[in-house]
């Protein structure tokens, strides 16, 4: 709480006031009880006196005050001078190192233009190798389709068929890879993007900066275009400190510099992913290529055999033919002597009496019977065997003529339809993404 002083009476001001008295004033009986204006002669000099010396204290004083105004003035002026040129110096200082920050980041900005540029090429070489995956990938199925239309019993697993299971497999392989680098492009492309802008913020803020500066720079005291502003001294909490500043810039290059280096190896592997899938899809062709060569030899000259196989069954069928109708005509002739010696037999079995006889032509007749009998069973026999002989040669004709068509519908699958269809396999230039 405030505090309060109690009142109290205040003693009343006395004023001595100069009365003419003594032998030489100019009171007298005719004044007495008149207030003169008149003074003394002396007190009139000492007035005059004290008005000089006042007059004079005034002036030195006015003139040590002037004086010291000039030359403050002066030096002030000296003063202002001199800080306005420095600090003229001190925002030229800084526009220089503006400058050559804001040289650095355009510098930055325009290599990561140009890196994005290059990465962006490397992308549309990943995006063209990958579309032209898909002929290899198509013709590797079609073939595979088409060959299991092979007919019995050329329906095997053979080289060919492995060589283009590896190659499908190979192709899905190759377009996972492509992806996931054509993903790793569009990020990093994204990445160069963002600090592209990163820079291109840091660069338009310090040419408006300066622009300000050099603004700065050209105005001086005879400038019509200053104007005052009294708070403007005031600091802002968001203000940077010179090291601040600068390491802003130097991170901001820092990053744009990591991510186009990262962008530049990221091409470099792009380069090495399309030569080494594009080597190895056009070595897994000729592979496959020299797999259904091989086949085709191997087909050919199977198929050749059984032709000559067929053709010396056909003329063994004609000559077993000919072999049973000779057989059969042979049996057909034992059949009038054997009727010749049965009918003696039956004549000479009616012979009367004594003179059922059995004579050496009786035995003779018997015997003969005996060996056309053993004739023509030893014939029939062999008649079985021929005829027997005669459909194995048919069935094995069969089987060599189907045999020779699944062949030839092998044949026919692997090189007119598949090596036919593999001729549109992209050239390597295709298959690394130049066109």
């Amino acid at each position: 709480m405030a505090q309060t002083v109690p009142p109290c009476e205040l003693r009343a001001k006395e004023y001595d006031v100069a009365r003419n008295t003594g032998a030489y004033t100019s009171s007298g009986l005719a004044t007495a009880g008149f207030r003169t204006a008149k003074y003394l002669l002396e007190e009139w000099f000492q007035n005059c006196y004290a008005r000089y010396h006042q007059a004079f204290a005034d002036r030195d004083q006015s003139e040590r005050q002037r004086h010291e105004s000039q030359q403050l003035a002066s030096e002030t002026q000296a003063l202002a001078q001199r800080t306005q040129q420095d600090s003229t110096r001190r925002v030229g200082e800084r526009l220089q190192d503006m400058h050559g920050w804001k040289s650095e980041l355009q510098r930055e900005v325009e290599a990561l233009v140009a890196e994005t540029d290059l990465l962006l090429a490397q992308k549309q070489r990943l995006e063209r190798a990958l579309d032209a995956t898909e002929v290899p990938f198509s013709i590797a199925t079609d073939n595979l389709q088409c060959r299991e239309r092979r007919q019995h019993p050329n329906l095997v697993r053979d080289c060919v068929e492995t060589e283009l299971l590896k190659e499908a497999e190979l192709i899905r392989n190759i377009q996972e890879l492509l992806k996931r680098t054509i993903m790793q492009a569009v990020s990093q492309i994204r990445l160069n993007r963002e600090h592209k802008e990163t820079c291109e913020m840091d660069w338009s803020d310090k040419v408006e900066a300066y622009n300000i500066d050099e603004t700065c720079g050209r105005h001086h005291s005879q400038s019509t275009q200053v104007q005052a502003h009294p708070h403007s001294t005031a600091f802002q909490e968001s203000a940077s400190t010179p090291e601040t500043w600068a390491k802003f810039t130097q991170d901001n290059l820092c990053r744009a510099q990591r991510e186009r280096l990262a962008s530049a190896n990221l091409r470099v592997l792009v380069d090495c992913i399309l030569r080494d899938t594009s080597e190895d899809l056009r070595l897994q062709c000729d592979a496959v290529n020299l797999a259904f060569g091989r086949r085709c030899e191997e087909l050919e000259d199977a198929r050749h055999k059984l032709q000559q196989h067929l053709h010396k069954t056909l003329r063994e069928i004609t000559d077993q033919e000919h072999n049973v109708a000779a057989l059969k005509q042979a049996i057909k002739d034992k059949e009038a002597p054997l009727r010749v010696a049965q009918t003696r037999l039956y004549l000479r079995s009616r012979r009367p009496n004594v003179e059922l006889c059995r004579d050496a032509a009786q035995f003779r007749l018997v015997s003969e019977v005996e060996e056309l009998n053993m004739s023509l069973a030893a014939l029939r026999e062999k008649l079985l065997e021929a005829e027997q002989s005669l459909r194995n040669l048919e069935d094995t004709h069969m089987s060599l003529e189907k045999d020779i068509t699944a062949m030839t519908n092998s044949l026919f699958i692997d090189r007119q339809k598949c090596m036919a269809h593999r001729t549109r396999y992209p050239t390597i230039l295709q298959l690394a993404g130049y066109q």
